[in-house]
């Protein structure tokens, strides 16, 4: 859902890691089972990593119908180390499956986690992650859809996100701040958990922390460095409907200041009527975006989300234009 930072564009770009050198298909990765699995071309990079599609190993190469994606960096690097955790705590095979099936559902949007490792070579030292493989991402749908979605569609995916993944995650005592899939939530490098051992973190700024996440969408409690909780995970998805469905943010002018942003935000979220003024006609105007996010605003930040309720703000809005959630994903 939101973009992830490219080098040179007009975001906060991570800071600057070593990428992994580039394998060669067919490489084989043993995890800490003793599995191994076999590398396939590199389908993507993020600011820390390759990612390659991969499979268990055999004497058949890896195809483009490869099942399962590897995520590689190099050891010394942190944002894949704390996505495992996230990964080893949540996200394993039977915890998803158990999940799915108590809440009769037919998927979870959350990619499960297969295996994980060191890998040796040229001397240096890699981890990697075994991970669901997932279709194309949202981000090149909302370009190819010119940078609108469909009212419809964005009511939907607000709520599959509220009642399937995020009551996941919370329930798991994590937060996300990345989400960057059609219907799976996924990249938890920066994910957060806020209560540990079921004990919530109490509210701290920290200023080495200031502004961590997707510059234009990331949270205000992540602007002033306080560590992600379930409201900021609700303020970003309300951004990114905002953005979803009239182009763009009012602060995409200025991503290079994230002071600037974060002012804009608070500002935004004190009035969220001239807020939504700014961003649509009145014609336009989605009045649940505004009700959802006045409902977001007044969380505090320990409190835990009523996602029902915010669930039925969306369905109110699918009834405004005479549609319902029927589980088709039309993007035009």
């Amino acid at each position: 859902m939101p973009p992830k930072v490219k080098s040179g564009g007009k975001g906060r770009a991570p800071a600057k890691r070593k990428l992994p050198e580039e394998f060669p298909p067919g490489e084989v990765l043993t995890d800490t089972l003793k599995r191994s699995w076999k590398l396939g071309r590199p389908v993507g990079q993020g600011g820390f990593g390759l990612i390659y599609l991969a499979d268990e190993n055999s004497a058949r190469a890896v195809g483009t119908d490869a099942p399962y994606v590897i995520k590689v960096e190099p050891s010394e690097n942190g944002p894949l180390f704390s996505e495992l955790k996230f990964y080893m705590r949540a996200a394993k095979p039977e915890l998803i499956n158990t999940w799915i099936k108590s809440h009769k559902l037919k998927h979870l949007g959350v990619p499960r986690y297969w295996g994980s490792g060191l890998h040796e070579k040229g001397g240096k030292r890699y981890r990697f992650m075994v991970i669901d493989r997932l279709g194309t991402d949202l981000q090149k749908k909302f370009e190819e859809c010119g940078r609108k979605f469909p009212r419809k569609l964005v009511l939907q995916l607000g709520l599959r996100l509220i009642l399937h993944v995020y009551s996941f995650i919370h329930i798991s005592s994590y937060s996300h701040l990345f989400c960057v899939h059609v219907v799976y939530l996924v990249d938890y490098g920066l994910s957060y958990r806020y209560a540990p051992d079921s004990v919530q973190k109490d509210y701290k700024e920290d200023p080495k922390r200031c502004h961590d996440g997707t510059i234009e969408f990331t949270s205000i409690d992540a602007h002033k460095g306080a560590a992600s909780c379930r409201r900021s995970d609700l303020e970003i998805l309300g951004y990114c409907m905002v953005q979803w469905l009239c182009g763009r943010l009012p602060w995409e002018d200025k991503l290079q200041d994230p002071i600037y942003v974060r002012d804009s935000k608070i500002r935004s979220l004190e009035n969220l009527s001239e807020f939504m003024n700014k961003c649509f006609s009145p014609k336009d105007k989605p009045d649940e975006i505004q009700k959802f996010m006045e409902e977001v605003k007044s969380l505090g930040y320990k409190e835990k989300p009523k996602y029902e309720a915010l669930a039925c703000i969306l369905k109110t809005g699918l009834k405004a234009i005479r549609a319902k959630d029927d589980g088709k994903l039309e993007f035009t």
